[in-house]
């Protein structure tokens, strides 16, 4: 560990934020340890894509990019699917490149290339790269990390951990200065600058609080909230703003909005929907209905609060809607589902389904609908890169993450659900994980616990103890179809992450060294 932490510090040297009109400035690949020739690079064997018929996703949003380019979560919906393939597993290969930063919620403009905010200990960077090369275009300096997220650097979400892309290919972004910024490409289209386009100062409304995510609805108010819990309405045209905090709760994860210009908000004691009213100045949130549901009396290990850990996940159903969080509850988390129902009259339950081990259950993670499926993963055990390695390691008694992914079938016409499978040997430490349409595989960010992982001569090189994997189920049946090895220790964790799958089917993983890509050969 100590190996890795020192040549990523002098590697990070060669590849410092370049100014905003900088030339492109060429990868460096994120340090891999000695130790990492020792681990079998793959595991499986490819297959060919299964598509899921009749999968059908949000529709698109008439002020965000296209569905599968707009957010970490894909679309308004928050669905964490869609119809973008990803790799099948033929003879995939890793590249990766160096920031000393997680460039975690990764989007794609018009001509494919990706732009990602990339947070670190301290500096924050908006980074326009090329996919195939991962070189720097352009980079833009975000406002820094404040002092405050010293305290829990690694499960503080603000200030540009979440963002969206609108339909101009412009970056909308909240800040560490309680600002929600727009930055545009200009210049030549080849090899164009970042630039601030527009600036919403809300400040006095977050006050010391960071701003977690910001969303527009179908009419283009731009919707926001904080982790103290307040939640915001800006007029895009005035700039105008309004905002209610939440009494007594606060807020870890993003929101979801809907074409009937509902919005949809979990807090660590209730599943809201909002919907602007007019005010005298400006729009202001309101508060349409409130379901309390079983936050639970702890922080399990692998949350980053106490509560449900989820984005609340949409789904629409013949000319009905629905809601999907989790909870918090002892001894067993549930998926729960909503028909979230018109205006005023709140939500109703459609079914409350248990996952995962007797008090070892829980997820900080958005949950993945497609079709009729629901997939729901595992952290349990999680508490951070400290943590060495995260998955434990049993001959030395360190903690362990809990294996699990589950997928549960929903019947949304009869309003029942039921367990399809459950995957109990893959542990998915704290990935934001995805599935395909188009391949019909789910894609998990894996770290094996020490005994589980598969070395070339039996046993693992100095240093080699600590391998992560992209991981492709199958999503008909759980099965692991293939693992691709990606690299060894703490510039390969992802610490909440997401898998963000790419136009030409490479998938991109966001990790604390910057931004790991996998590709299948062609």
């Amino acid at each position: 560990m100590r190996r890795i932490l020192a040549t990523v510090a002098v590697a990070a040297l060669a590849v410092a934020s370049p100014a905003a009109s900088a030339p492109t400035v060429p990868a460096v690949p994120i340090p891999q340890d000695p130790g990492a020739s020792s681990v079998v690079p793959f595991l499986g064997a490819p297959r060919p894509a299964h598509p899921v018929a009749g999968a059908r996703f949000a529709p698109r949003h008439p002020h965000m990019a296209r569905n599968d380019r707009s957010n970490l979560h894909d679309d308004a919906y928050q669905s964490d699917a869609g119809w973008t393939p990803g790799p099948l597993g033929h003879d995939p290969s890793v590249t990766s490149t160096l920031f000393t930063q997680e460039c975690a919620s990764v989007t794609f403009d018009a001509r494919g290339r990706l732009l990602t905010v990339c947070v670190g200990l301290a500096t924050v960077d908006l980074r326009l790269l090329d996919p195939d090369t991962l070189d720097v275009i352009a980079d833009y300096p975000l406002p820094p990390r404040p002092a405050s997220s010293a305290e829990h650097p690694f499960t503080a979400f603000g200030g540009g951990g979440y963002f969206y892309l609108d339909d101009r290919d412009r970056v909308v972004v909240p800040t560490s200065d309680g600002t929600i910024d727009v930055i545009e490409e200009t210049g030549d289209p080849d090899s164009p600058t970042l630039a601030l386009a527009k600036q919403y100062d809300v400040s006095a409304q977050v006050g010391d609080s960071l701003i977690l995510s910001a969303l527009p609805d179908w009419a283009g108010r731009i919707w926001y909230v904080t982790g103290s819990g307040v939640v915001g309405v800006i007029d895009p045209d005035s700039g105008a703003t309004r905002a209610r905090q939440l009494p007594g709760e606060t807020i870890g994860n993003s929101i979801a909005v809907d074409e009937t210009g509902g919005v949809f908000v979990v807090s660590d004691k209730a599943l809201y929907r909002f919907e602007a009213r007019r005010g005298t100045t400006s729009p202001t949130p309101h508060v349409t209905w409130r379901k309390p549901y079983d936050a639970g009396h702890r922080q399990k290990p692998g949350q980053s609060q106490v509560g449900s850990g989820t984005t609340p996940t949409l789904v629409r159903r013949d000319g009905h809607r629905f809601v999907a969080i989790t909870d918090n509850a002892d001894p067993r988390m549930h998926v729960l589902v909503f028909r979230a129902g018109p205006r005023d009259t709140g939500p109703r339950p459609v079914c409350s389904v248990p996952v995962f081990p007797r008090h070892r259950g829980d997820t900080d993670n958005s949950l993945i609908a497609i079709g009729d499926a629901i997939v729901v993963e595992n952290n349990y055990g999680y508490t951070g890169p400290e943590q060495n390695p995260p998955s434990g390691d049993p001959a030395r008694n360190t903690p362990t993450t809990v294996p699990g992914v589950t997928r549960i079938d929903v019947d949304y016409a009869r309003g029942t659900c039921r367990k399809r499978w459950t995957n109990d040997e893959v542990r998915v430490p704290s990935s934001v994980s995805k599935a395909s349409a188009a391949t019909g595989l789910v894609y998990v960010y894996e770290h094996p616990a020490a005994d589980e992982v598969q070395y070339v001569d039996g046993e693992p090189a100095a240093g080699g103890e600590d391998p992560w994997y992209l991981t492709a189920l199958d999503l008909r049946t759980g099965r692991r179809v293939w693992s691709r090895f990606t690299g060894v220790g703490l510039g390969y964790n992802n610490n909440y992450a997401p898998i963000t799958l790419g136009p030409d089917g490479t998938a991109y993983v966001g990790v604390l060294g910057g931004l790991v890509a996998v590709r299948d050969t062609p």
